[in-house]
């Protein structure tokens, strides 16, 4: 088929939860013989969507790439104030619409571009429900689009322009079972093409990481937090909560690796790496006591997927409802949802090596049996040609 996917950045560079999920797909349906384009902007940066890229058409992987420049950078102070208006506020379909235009990135030259070229592809994968290219992209391509909505439980979605984002895909793709009882919730999916496919895992082969491990064991014992350094993403909680854990664990680190967003304690045991190799992630995960991920806002989270599959526990944040499912279908990590519940399940885990062989196993096993890329490849398969 010819397939174009839709996302707001694409590139080597970025390591977005749903960017880099959309190129792994891309890359993966190419070695299957399909014919991919990508239909993004010149983006780097999600804050500013700041024209970085090269407008044009480049290939990358085998995959096509179209970049459309960026017409306004986002000021998101002044987003972040309208938001906090419009979400809890009475409003018009037109607030709306200006709110769609000020998250961005406003791209007349990519919506304009779907709607030209719309003819030369078979299909459309749309990336995350919550953007411009989206919201204008899917009045243009209507029913031979699947949309991946990467959603979580936020204001955005009480927003009523979201009744035609969930309305005009032939098709959806989703994260975790957790994601999708979540919208269907609030949007009828009935008559769609719909299936929970997630992302898939190359499990590694620990001798592609062993040269990194001995700098791990350094640092031992210490827990590992691997991803955007920030406090939307839970990091500030996380912080508090450690500090106070270490008290009774005074010997146990805590290790970072990832883009830094935010300031950190002073605290020697907070050891911030910077960013690594995916082999020296695997490296850090494979040592760690367990990953933390606090985030209250996920669709999937392919952190934790990761570790996992090198027979890491994870510890999560219990409000995000797709990690907590995770721990209770995989039995292969625990959750918080305070202080208090962050210290004891971190102490459980930091005391009993049997019990963390046995979550590291079981993790494993969730893996291979729902996350593999045969698995998922198999998925998007059915319902590219379901539409």
């Amino acid at each position: 088929m010819k397939i174009a996917f839709v996302v707001q950045r694409y590139g080597q560079e970025v390591m977005g939860g749903s960017e880099l999920h959309c190129r792994m797909v891309a890359e993966r349906l190419v070695k299957l013989g399909h014919d991919c384009t990508v239909y993004t902007t010149a983006a780097k940066d999600y804050i500013t969507w700041k024209n970085e890229y090269p407008e044009g058409e480049t290939i990358l992987n085998g995959v096509v790439i179209k970049r459309y420049k960026v017409e306004r950078p986002r000021d998101i102070t002044a987003f972040n104030a309208y938001s906090d208006w419009i979400f809890f506020n009475p409003h018009t379909p037109a607030d709306e619409l200006k709110w769609m235009e000020m998250q961005g990135p406003f791209s007349l030259d990519l919506v304009l571009a779907l709607e030209k070229e719309e003819p030369l592809h078979d299909r459309f994968i749309f990336f995350t429900y919550l953007y411009y290219n989206t919201y204008w992209g899917l009045k243009t391509i209507k029913g031979k689009a699947l949309l991946v909505p990467t959603a979580h439980d936020e204001p955005a979605l009480r927003l009523d322009l979201m009744n035609e984002v969930f309305s005009r895909p032939g098709g959806f793709v989703f994260n975790t079972a957790a994601e999708r009882a979540m919208l269907a919730a609030r949007f009828s999916f009935e008559s769609k093409a719909q299936e929970i496919v997630g992302v898939g895992v190359d499990i590694p082969d620990p001798s592609s990481y062993r040269e990194f491990q001995p700098k791990y064991a350094a640092l031992e014992p210490y827990i590992l937090y691997a991803g955007r350094i920030e406090p939307g993403k839970g990091c500030a909680e996380l912080f508090d909560y450690y500090q106070a854990a270490s008290r009774k664990l005074p010997g146990l680190n805590l290790v970072l690796i990832g883009k830094l967003l935010m300031k950190l304690p002073e605290n020697p045991r907070i050891r911030y790496l910077g960013f690594v190799s995916p082999e020296e992630k695997n490296a850090a995960m494979a040592g760690a006591v367990c990953t933390i991920h606090p985030s209250h806002y996920e669709s999937l989270c392919m952190a934790v997927l990761e570790s996992m599959s090198v027979r890491t526990p994870v510890l999560v944040q219990e409000g995000s409802d797709p990690l907590k499912q995770h721990c209770l279908d995989s039995n292969g990590g625990l959750y918080f949802s305070n202080g208090a519940e962050f210290a004891g399940a971190l102490g459980l885990l930091a005391g009993d090596a049997r019990l963390r062989a046995i979550m590291g196993e079981n993790g494993l096993e969730y893996v291979k049996k729902q996350y593999t890329w045969d698995c998922v490849l198999g998925k998007y398969d059915i319902l590219l040609h379901a539409l």
